[in-house]
């Protein structure tokens, strides 16, 4: 057995979701990105002697919202709670969290596993609470600089049960995070904004054995790559330090992406340093049955129901589904274009195909191209009806969609690329084809059945790819076999 496989790692993770609401989570101070430093504070989100905080209502509805996604059960008596710590970027000297009656619990994200089978990945809380301010490091040489525009924005905090075991399975469950907060249109999952960020918990332990090894908690991820290569380089730390016969301290990393390696920056705290204690300042938040029914009625279809329809319904491999329902907008477009034809495999290989590579060459997202659902579908009827064909379709009527107001088949038509599906004419082009090989004739006839291209090629030739391959392919067939 290689060190590898004697040990098995233990991973929890810890996402925090910044919300996209106007005002921050206890105060009506603007919630934007990218404004000026300390520009977006008041005396409150400074915690200035006699102001009092108020609940944002838009954090609850959104908490229950990432709650009922994903089958979390809905606390109907919220606290709120003080976490006390010294941190320049915490002006307050606390932060207001929930401690021991978080919003959700409970709940299950489901991702593929490095053999791409489903594993369950349970959810231990979603609780809510205020992100800190911005400390930043690398524009004075001699001083950190503090931006508190972020102080007081409204997070969830999404913690997983220690049920992952892998880099890729933990990068797989951010992924699935970031698209179900996207879908669910709560967090615009920008992790190189700060506005999805990640900790990870991580321990090994000896295979088989029951007892956690000592955890310890890595920060200062902002991509879900960086959550796969920190998790990676400190499972191997890890097992290093204990094969070498020394100790896991219980400790705070960072992790240093252009190293690719974690950096030890301070010895954990315990639960009981921060000194958590009921919020005296905000009510507690009683959440009603009927306002759980209110926003179960607003929740979109989600990934993994599109994921149902689209393989069950629609019959698309889980490759096709997966890709279209990486993004909100994408999927919503390919719904589109379904509501209008029923050839979903077809559209599925449009949108995976010539109109995301014509996305990701001019740096777009699917909303910005102009080409409606419509005329795909229409595109995807000439296809169907054998008036074009798929090349004539990708290659050539779709970027003059692009800049035409035409539709697909007045394209066609204008161009000449209606296909020739006239058996008479066919057999004519045939034949004119075959005059050009009459040793080859004689080949196929004799067992060179290859020599079908040879012949198919000259025909598109003669016929400016106007040729309908299917037809053609079935003519040229009989008639060679006479």
């Amino acid at each position: 057995m290689n060190i590898k496989e004697k040990y098995e790692a233990v991973i929890g993770l810890e996402v925090h979701a910044q919300l996209l609401t106007q005002t921050k989570a206890y105060s009506n101070d603007e919630n934007i990105y990218g404004a000026a430093p300390n520009t977006k504070t008041s005396a409150i989100t400074l915690g200035h002697p006699g102001t009092l905080p108020v609940s944002n209502k838009k954090v609850i509805e959104y908490a229950v919202k990432l709650g009922l996604s994903v089958g979390a059960k809905i606390r109907k008596h919220n606290e709120y709670a003080r976490k006390n710590y010294f941190y320049a970027d915490l002006p307050k000297g606390y932060q207001i969290t929930q401690d021991t009656t978080p919003i959700c619990n409970g709940g299950v994200i489901e991702i593929l596993d490095e053999k791409n089978k489903t594993k369950k990945i349970n959810i231990t809380r979603i609780h809510m609470e205020e992100d800190a301010g911005k400390s930043i490091h690398d524009l004075d040489p001699f001083n950190t600089l503090i931006d508190l525009n972020r102080a007081g924005v409204p997070l969830l905090e999404i913690v997983s049960e220690p049920e992952i075991k892998t880099g890729d399975e933990a990068f797989n469950y951010v992924m699935e995070v970031r698209k179900l907060v996207r879908y669910l249109d709560i967090c615009d999952g920008n992790m190189e904004e700060g506005s999805l960020r990640c900790d990870a918990n991580i321990s090994v332990r000896i295979r088989g054995e029951s007892k956690f090894g000592t955890k310890v908690e890595v920060k200062n991820m902002n991509s879900s790559r960086n959550v796969k290569n920190a998790i990676d380089f400190e499972i191997k730390r890890q097992i290093e330090v204990i094969e070498n016969g020394g100790q896991i301290v219980h400790e705070t990393r960072g992790f240093d992406a252009v190293k690719g390696i974690t950096i030890s920056q301070r010895h954990k705290e315990e639960a009981n340093d921060y000194r958590y204690f009921p919020e005296p300042d905000l009510q507690p938040i009683e959440i009603t049955k009927e306002y759980i029914e209110q926003i179960k009625k607003t929740l979109p279809l989600l990934p993994k129901e599109l994921n149902t329809i689209y393989q069950r319904e629609y019959k698309l491999s889980q490759y096709d589904s997966n890709l279209l329902i990486e993004d909100k907008e994408t999927a919503l477009f390919f719904n589109e274009i379904c509501a209008l034809t029923n050839n979903y495999k077809l559209a599925a290989n449009i949108i995976n195909g010539v109109i995301k590579s014509y996305l990701n060459e001019n740096g777009l997202t699917i909303t910005q191209l102009d080409i409606s659902a419509k005329n795909i579908a229409n595109l995807i009827d000439l296809i169907e009806g054998n008036q074009i064909s798929n090349t004539i379709a990708t290659s050539k009527i779709f970027p003059l969609l692009i800049s035409s107001k035409k539709s697909p088949k007045k394209i066609a038509e204008e161009n000449n690329w209606i296909q020739e599906s006239d058996n008479t004419i066919l057999k004519d082009l045939i034949l004119q084809a075959l005059e050009k090989y009459p040793e080859k004739i004689q080949e196929y006839k004799n067992g060179k059945k290859g020599l079908i291209g040879l012949f198919m090629g000259e025909v598109m030739k003669i016929s400016k790819g106007k040729a309908d391959p299917k037809i053609t392919n079935k003519l040229l067939r009989d008639i060679l076999e006479k």
